[in-house]
């Protein structure tokens, strides 16, 4: 184990991330949405967490970024009304607003393709 985590440095692929996603509502207003949310993610086989910590959104943000989770999923009230999460990675790179199902089958095949 030592060994893939120098590897990795930490940043492990998604098949091998012991969380693959952090959900981040912006306010307590989406907190319902990102139980549906992770309960979709989860009956899909990802190991995912709600960030429903009273910090700012930047700093839940971070946090995730420090703790090296591949995936952050931001919901705000217009990706609740659309059922959309909007995708950044551990990088800070921001893939935008993306349907819930689309985001499960892309993370179902990157975590089946091991890459």
């Amino acid at each position: 184990m030592g060994v893939l985590i120098e590897h990795y440095a930490g940043a492990f692929p998604l098949w091998l991330a012991p969380v693959q996603a952090v959900i981040v509502p912006i306010t307590d207003k989406q907190a319902d949405f990102a139980v549906q949310v992770r309960k979709k993610l989860q009956a899909a086989g990802l190991r995912v967490e709600i960030d429903a910590s009273r910090d700012r959104m930047q700093g839940k943000i971070r946090r995730a970024q420090l703790q090296k989770i591949p995936y952050m999923l931001i919901i705000g009230n217009k990706e609740q009304e659309a059922d959309t999460v909007s995708v950044r990675l551990r990088s800070g790179e921001d893939l935008g607003a993306i349907p819930v199902d689309a985001f499960i089958e892309r993370a179902v095949a990157e975590v089946r393709a091991r890459s």
